[in-house]
């Protein structure tokens, strides 16, 4: 009775979930036939050679959270299998992201190294069943063999070894009786195939190299083709959820595990995620890191997961940006002013508003007594009532930012000028009667205003219109801090198409990073911490850098307040 009420329960939720894509449209066919007895098990197998980038999220977010949406599990997997480029900080920063997210494997954590004896074992069987073969060739006389796409490859002299050579020279290449490079052990396919992963692949290749976690005991390495459908299947996966780029290799994956004749996932391949004026490939990302054009794998200008973690934006904010991206079978390449906007819309609703200079310009207010100090009433944020308010000090001494004064104004500029009035946010109006320059260079050092103590909070009952509203902070109460500015890191929208020949980097946005180190930030942020998110009046959203000090705090621009989606959306519906 009970496990017919439970059947009836798993259907009701199977039926409830829309089939909002391709992927989850195959899967509730899969269900509906029993296929794989009803089950949902996903995979994601990252390799630990650089970071995750935000393209590998939508990967995550696919793998984990279509099963997490059927009720299924998920693994994580890495695909440790080229300990040239592998190491364990990778490892590490891959586990705390994929957390970070949001998703937990439980205790489904795997690497491919654990099935390096099984794997050689699998090759051994296919030795063994006449389709795999060690091969003498050097890497380039293989390409050479391999031929083009438009004419079909040689086979190679090799290829016809006996099942008893092969064993022999298999078990000597694990023994490290040969250098490397000078053999490999390849499937035995068809060097006239069409798809240029079926003529002849190599499965394992030698390598002295020591591994990050199984050390000097293998001397040869089974290459990703060879691992992948085959780790699947050890781990019982039901849909094994990947990039498009590994459509062509679906028949290879195929053709190890029918002929090993062994349990058998479902590949499906889906579309990668481009965005623009970024490069989303840990080959292009690695040689900005190692060559220095950016600080680290964390840079707040990279894609990274850690990047944009220490740039301010919060994994709610990824996640609704790739569910909006959706799944796709072809590529495209998704304005980054999308991304943009949804931390817009994440971070609306959390931050604290606060207030900081970022270029001050000094004022004195010359009829508000010297020891003085107001305490004024500042809401925290008008999203949230619930987040309440904070008091701020008010002085005689000010800092405004220096672009809310024109000694020349245009004439629809509302802000301060000489012998004109403007609102201090949450303060006072205060006028400019007398302006102070440099006697060398004519710049504007400080402004001398009065202030009417009527208008506390920002507002008159006697009808004056005052249309310009400023920030501001103390001066003898205010916070030093540095501020990092950050735009694109590529000049050129579609940051991948570049030239044959030509070097992406040239593409590189000189002016992707500022940094202001004489900002002058309210009193409040006295004791926050790094990773705190603030929305700052007028200028946009920030984080609290981890280079913050006790003498000086560090702020990361987020994203700025213009909203550019949201613009083009609206031009898109008229």
């Amino acid at each position: 009775m009970n496990n017919k009420t439970d059947e009836r329960e798993d259907n009701n939720k199977t039926d409830s979930i829309e089939s909002t894509d391709f992927i989850r449209q195959i899967i509730k066919e899969d269900l509906r036939t029993n296929k794989y007895d009803g089950r949902v098990h996903t995979r994601f197998p990252p390799e630990p050679n650089g970071y995750l980038h935000i393209g590998s999220a939508k990967a995550i977010c696919i793998n984990f959270g279509i099963a997490e949406d059927f009720g299924g599990l998920y693994n994580l997997r890495f695909d440790d299998t080229d300990p040239t480029k592998e190491e364990t900080e990778y490892v590490e920063s891959i586990i705390e992201d994929i957390r970070w997210l949001g998703f937990d494997w439980e205790d489904r954590l795997f690497y491919a190294s654990d099935y390096f004896e099984q794997l050689y074992e699998y090759a051994v069987q296919l030795i063994k069943k006449e389709v795999a073969y060690v091969c003498d060739l050097r890497p380039e006389e293989i390409s050479e063999y391999r031929g083009l796409w438009t004419e079909p490859g040689k086979d190679s002299p090799y290829r016809d070894r006996s099942v008893e050579e092969n064993l022999d020279l298999f078990e000597r290449m694990r023994a490290g009786e040969f250098e490397d490079g000078s053999r490999t052990l390849r499937a035995k396919i068809d060097m006239a195939s069409s798809n240029m992963n079926m003529r002849d692949p190599i499965m394992y290749r030698i390598m002295r190299v020591t591994h990050y976690r199984t050390g000097d005991k293998w001397l040869i390495y089974p290459t990703y083709d060879f691992t992948h459908g085959q780790c699947d299947s050890i781990e019982g996966i039901t849909h094994s959820l990947c990039g498009e780029e590994f459509e062509d290799h679906r028949p290879l994956y195929n053709w190890y595990l029918d002929q090993l004749e062994i349990y058998h996932p479902e590949q499906i391949e889906f579309a990668d995620i481009n965005l623009t004026y970024t490069v989303l490939s840990k080959r292009k990302l690695r040689p900005l890191v190692e060559s220095g054009r950016v600080s680290g794998w964390d840079d707040p200008r990279m894609p990274t997961l850690s990047g944009l973690r220490r740039r301010g934006y919060t994994p709610e904010s990824i996640r609704d940006f790739l569910g909006r991206v959706g799944i796709a079978k072809s590529e495209n390449l998704v304005d980054i002013a999308m991304l943009e906007y949804c931390i817009r819309q994440d971070l609306n609703k959390q931050c604290q508003r606060v207030m900081a200079v970022l270029h001050p310009l000094k004022v004195v207010i010359d009829n508000y007594p010297e020891d003085k100090v107001d305490e004024l009433d500042a809401e925290n944020n008008p999203e949230d009532p619930n987040m309440g308010s904070r008091k701020i000090p008010f002085s005689r001494e000010l800092y405004i930012e220096r672009a809310d004064f024109m000694e020349d104004p245009p004439k629809r500029f509302f802000r301060l000028a000489p012998g004109r009035e403007a609102r201090l946010k949450h303060a006072y109006y205060i006028k400019c009667e007398r302006v102070v320059k440099d006697e060398n260079t004519g710049e504007v050092i400080e402004l001398h205003c009065t202030y009417d103590p009527e208008t506390r909070g920002g507002w008159s009952d006697d009808g004056r219109k005052v249309r310009g509203t400023l920030h501001w902070v103390s001066a003898r109460h205010s916070l030093k801090a540095d501020v990092r500015l950050y735009d694109h890191l590529f000049t050129k929208e579609n940051a991948n198409d570049v030239e044959e020949g030509e070097d992406f980097t040239a593409n590189l946005n000189p002016n992707s990073l500022e940094v202001l180190t004489s900002c002058q930030i309210e009193p409040s942020l006295a004791d926050t911490k790094p990773g705190n998110r603030y929305q700052f009046l007028r200028t946009g959203y920030f984080c609290v850098d981890p280079d913050s000090s006790d003498q000086k705090l560090v702020f990361n621009r987020t994203v700025s307040l213009r909203d550019t989606w949201a613009k083009i959306q609206a031009q898109q519906k008229r």
